[in-house]
C-alpha cells in the first residue's frame, strides 16, 4: 500500500526494534549479528536440497520451491555471511548468492529504482507511466512506475526484466521476488489490479522458462489470483503489522517469507504464524550486518 514501507537499495529511513519489547506479546526472540566479508564466489553456490520440484517447472528444469517455515534472512540491500541457522536468504540481483541455501534474487519488476529513472528517461521514456508528462512516482520511495497499461508494453516491459530474469538463473539463484506487484494502488488510478497480474504471468512464464521459482512479493488482496497465475510463494512486508499473514499462508500453502519492520508487527507475526511461516525483523535500510543501523530479529 501507499502508506507502507518497502525497502529497497539506496533507501533512507531508520527503526529500533527492541527484544524486550517483544517479551509479553511472542513466545521469545533472537538476534544476530554479522560481519561484512567478501561476496561469496558464484561458483560455490549450490541449490539446496530442501525443497521438492514444482509441477510449475518449464523448460529451464525442475523449478525448487522453498520448504514452509524455513529459517530466513532479508538481505536486499547489502549481502553479508548469513547467520548461523539461516537456510533462506533473499539478496539484489546484483549480488552473489549465498552458498548452499536457498537464494532468492530481488528484482524491482513494476517500478523503477531511483538510481535508473534516468537510464529508463533516456532509454525507454515510453515505458515509464506518465500523468500527463510527468511520471507517476511512488512518493515513499521515489521510484517512477513502470507502464504495464498495454499489452504491447507488458511484452516489452517484460523483455527487459526478462534479462534480469534470466541473470538471477544464470547467477546460481533458485528464485526471483518480483518485487510492487500492488503498483497500481500508487498509480494514480492510471493502473488496475489486472494490469499486474497480467504483467505478473509475463514474470512467471519468464521466471519457470528458467528453472526459478517465483514469488509475489506484496499484495495481500491478490494472493489468490497470484497463485492461479503460477507464482510459487510470497514475500510479505509487515503482513503481521496489518493483519494480513492468513491471506498469504492460505494461498501459498506456508510458503510465506515475512519481513516485518516494527516490533509489535513481529510480536504478531510471531505469535499467530512464528511456528509456520518464515519470520525476520530486519532495519527499514536492510542494511549488512556492521552496519549502525543493521537490525535482525526472529522468532
Amino acid at each position: 500500500m501507499a502508506d507502507r514501507a518497502r525497502p529497497a537499495l539506496h533507501r533512507v529511513l531508520t527503526v529500533v526494534a527492541l527484544c524486550g519489547v517483544l517479551a509479553a506479546a511472542a513466545s521469545g526472540c533472537s538476534a544476530s549479528d554479522g560481519e561484512d566479508t567478501a561476496v561469496p564466489d558464484r561458483s560455490s553456490a549450490a541449490p539446496s536440497t530442501a525443497a521438492a520440484p514444482s509441477a510449475n517447472a518449464g523448460g529451464g528444469g525442475a523449478v525448487v520451491l522453498p520448504e514452509p517455515g524455513i529459517s530466513f534472512d532479508y538481505q536486499i540491500g547489502g549481502a553479508y555471511p548469513p547467520p548461523p541457522g539461516v537456510r533462506a536468504v533473499s539478496r539484489d540481483r546484483a549480488a552473489q548468492p549465498a552458498p548452499g541455501l536457498y537464494n532468492i534474487c530481488y528484482v524491482n519488476a513494476f517500478q523503477a529504482q531511483p538510481d535508473a529513472t534516468d537510464w529508463w528517461q533516456a532509454h525507454h521514456p515510453d515505458l515509464l507511466l506518465r500523468s500527463g508528462d510527468a511520471p507517476v512516482v511512488d512518493r515513499d520511495w521515489h521510484e517512477a512506475l513502470l507502464d504495464i497499461s498495454t499489452a504491447a508494453k507488458r511484452e516489452q516491459l517484460a523483455g527487459i526484466v526478462g534479462e534480469w530474469i534470466d541473470g538471477c538463473a544464470a547467477a546460481g539463484f533458485q528464485a526471483v521476488e518480483a518485487d510492487n506487484l500492488d503498483s497500481h494502488e500508487r498509480s494514480e488510478g492510471l493502473l488496475t489490479a489486472d494490469h499486474d497480474l497480467a504483467f505478473g504471468k509475463l514474470l512467471v512464464d519468464r521466471a519457470h522458462a528458467r528453472g526459478l521459482a517465483i514469488g509475489q512479493k506484496n499484495a495481500a488482496g491478490l494472493a489468490r489470483q497470484g497463485r492461479g497465475l503460477g507464482f510459487d510463494f510470497a514475500v510479505a512486508e509487515e503482513c503481521g503489522q496489518y493483519d494480513e499473514c492468513g491471506a498469504y499462508a492460505d494461498a501459498y500453502d506456508d510458503r510465506v517469507f515475512v519481513i516485518e519492520y516494527k516490533a509489535e508487527g513481529l510480536a504478531a507475526a510471531c505469535k499467530s504464524w512464528g511456528r509456520r511461516l518464515s519470520v525476520v525483523l530486519r532495519d527499514r535500510d536492510v542494511v549488512p550486518a556492521g552496519d549502525g543501523g543493521y537490525r535482525r530479529r526472529t522468532c
